[in-house]
């Protein structure tokens, strides 16, 4: 499990066209046209909307997001990646980076899934291979997360899988016609590797 590539595109040349990352219950991939539907029925329902930018209204809107994001991803400064879970061919949320400096050493990702599938443990096998892919293929060195100190839930989530909690942006976020606090999230790569590294061994000795 973990980054493979699509034909004969190399995991380094993401701006030619994401790779696949497999999980044990997900796969996540770069964007499709078709995927707009899905994705408005997620992304505007009450429970995952509550908490992220104004999404697109309509199908066409997204289809507009899905343009420029290949765009973005071609030009070398964004990523996003849908989430198809093993049961289905529909995704239900998606997962992006993106870079905060020109060579990617700093970068920001975020996330979203359908209320559905909240619990599920899909987020906890499609987190690892997004900060995975920031550090191994994006080369970046440190990666950061923003949630409204609000979102118990994705502050929890942020924390299950080892981010560092550095800080309280006040009144950094507008989210419909109001400023929260966010709490910003962190992710080192060698404290990240170390722990993957523990990890493997631990599994090692206890199999």
């Amino acid at each position: 499990m973990g980054i493979t590539t699509r034909g004969s595109t190399r995991a380094r040349d993401w701006t030619d066209g994401l790779p696949s990352l497999t999980g044990a219950r997900v796969t996540l991939r770069e964007l499709r046209m078709s995927d707009a539907a899905a994705m408005l029925e997620t992304f505007t329902s009450e429970q995952v909307s509550r908490f992220i930018s104004p999404p697109p209204s309509t199908v066409q809107g997204f289809e507009r997001f899905i343009t420029w994001a290949a765009a973005e991803r071609a030009a070398g400064r964004y990523a996003c990646f849908v989430v198809v879970p093993a049961d289905s061919d529909v995704p239900v949320g998606l997962f992006q980076v993106r870079a905060l400096d020109p060579g990617f050493a700093i970068a920001e990702w975020g996330f979203a899934l359908c209320h559905e599938r909240w619990g599920s443990g899909v987020f906890a096998d499609a987190a690892p291979l997004i900060v995975d892919f920031a550090f191994e293929i994006l080369d970046a060195h440190r990666l950061e997360a923003r949630a409204a100190i609000a979102n118990g839930r994705g502050n929890g989530a942020l924390q299950k899988i080892g981010a560092l909690r550095e800080a309280v942006l006040r009144k950094s976020f507008l989210c419909r016609g109001e400023y929260l606090d966010q709490a910003l999230w962190t992710i080192v790569r060698d404290e990240w590797r170390r722990g993957r590294t523990s990890l493997i061994r631990s599994r090692r000795i206890t199999h």
